[in-house]
């Protein structure tokens, strides 16, 4: 009886994560490819086009009340707050239910995370203290999720189940550095009325979660005030959507017990109901309407949010950020550019200084007993996994745009972002496939 009750518990903790994982390694294809177009476009004969693009105001208001801004600036404080909510979301259920949720599961991710950003950010200061490019230490701190992802899933069941898990929620922890990072050390001049007024709406959003309320379309409201006050405030308004997401209700109106009572009433309804065509048996009709109800009483709010949006920020988000800030032109000589501090210090922070972080973190985090190893993983692989976080691109890109705005260190930046993510991947990829030897088949009995 007990393996019976157990299968379906670990069934349902896995499909959310396998979900997640393919959508991710998906996600990555069309990055890529809006990457390739941004480059080929940026350095074609239309490049012209390409910059004019993004530079075009574009405005949303009514009357005289108005909102104008360049196409750029719509996606990268716009259309990326929906990233960071959905950053956000997944945090907080790692938080709740998944790796993050109690000391001694966090410990590995903390502490691979903490080296994989102290340890790059520091190799990059070496290179740049105290010249015109030390703004950007925080470019070389970022892992890419989607990237990382997705070559590992290149190797598919040759890689532990567990170092998939790990890759996940140490990147998830470097996510939230990476918030931290741009919100305390990438802003503006601080409006404090702005930021009141944004405190006033996260106020509203943390009272309707703790009166219970489930619909979405009030958060989604107060939402848009929330980040019509970060974006004023001078504080990146991406934040907002980090901060949102912390009010999103975790719990269902259904717990599962009372979900299974429910949804078996309905469908003895719907059984004993008239064997007729469902078109025309309103009985039937109104069990169906019933049942959906019942599932979407039993999926707490949080979830549902970060279903929906998932889809629209994997497929459709990234991939036109990608395509708006990855065209540099790559006129004159390149390995001269390579050689310049800016993105010297991205490469060795990315590359180096993020296999070395990652690998040495964990490795006193289990040698003082304060986490232990992923089952079934090997030091090897875990180093490799290193190389992998070394794959920054979105969020490294992302900073870059923070640190040095429309400059020629930009520039120099996403070079480096794009040399250090190819290195990371190819050689993540051949270190994991050496280190992963393939599962050998079962012998079946003569």
């Amino acid at each position: 009886m007990e393996r019976v009750h157990r299968k379906p518990t670990i069934a349902l903790v896995i499909r959310p994560f396998q979900e997640f994982a393919e959508k991710e390694t998906s996600g990555g294809i069309l990055l890529f490819l809006a990457t390739v177009v941004a480059i080929a476009w940026a350095n074609s004969p239309w490049s012209s086009a390409y910059f004019t693009l993004w530079g075009t105001k574009f405005t949303i208001g009514l009357g005289e009340v108005a909102l104008s801004k360049p196409l750029l600036l719509w996606i990268n404080e716009g259309l990326m707050t929906l990233f960071f909510l959905v950053v956000g979301l997944e945090i907080k259920r790692e938080l709740l239910a998944g790796e993050l949720a109690s000391p001694k599961q966090s410990a590995l991710p903390i502490a691979a995370a903490l080296g994989g950003m102290l340890v790059p950010a520091g190799i990059y200061i070496a290179l740049n203290a105290g010249g015109p490019g030390a703004r950007g230490w925080g470019i070389p701190m970022a892992t890419d999720i989607a990237f990382s992802l997705g070559v590992m899933a290149l190797l598919g069941n040759r890689v532990p189940f567990s170092l998939k898990v790990f890759l996940t929620a140490f990147a998830i922890v470097d996510d939230i550095g990476g918030v931290l990072v741009i919100a305390l050390f990438y802003t503006r001049e601080i409006s404090w009325i702005a930021l009141a007024g944004g405190a006033a709406f996260l106020l509203f959003l943390l009272l309707m979660n703790w009166a219970g309320v489930q619909r979405l379309l009030p958060y989604g409201v107060l939402g848009i005030g929330l980040w019509l006050a970060f974006l004023e405030s001078g504080i990146h308004a991406t934040i907002s959507g980090v901060l949102l997401a912390m009010t999103i209700p975790s719990r269902a109106r259904l717990v599962p017990g009372e979900f299974l009572s429910k949804s078996r009433a309905i469908l003895a309804e719907f059984e004993h109901a008239a064997e007729e065509d469902i078109l025309t048996n309103e009985n039937r009709q109104a069990a169906i309407r019933a049942l959906e109800r019942a599932c979407a009483l039993s999926e707490a709010p949080m979830q549902r949010l970060e279903h929906t949006l998932h889809p629209w920020v994997t497929f459709g988000i990234l991939p036109l950020f990608a395509l708006a800030n990855a065209g540099v032109t790559l006129a004159g000589d390149l390995s001269s550019s390579l050689l310049q501090p800016v993105s010297l210090g991205v490469i060795l922070g990315l590359v180096l200084g993020k296999q070395i972080g990652v690998t040495l973190f964990a490795w006193l985090a289990v040698r003082t007993g304060l986490a232990t190893r992923p089952t079934g993983a090997t030091w090897g692989q875990i180093y490799a996994v290193g190389w992998l976080g070394g794959i920054g691109f979105t969020m490294s890109l992302f900073i870059a745009s923070l640190a040095f705005g429309d400059t020629q260190l930009l520039d120099l930046a996403k070079v480096g972002i794009f040399t250090a993510s190819l290195i990371a991947g190819v050689g993540g990829w051949l270190l994991l496939r050496f280190l992963s030897p393939p599962p050998q088949p079962l012998l079946r009995n003569a």
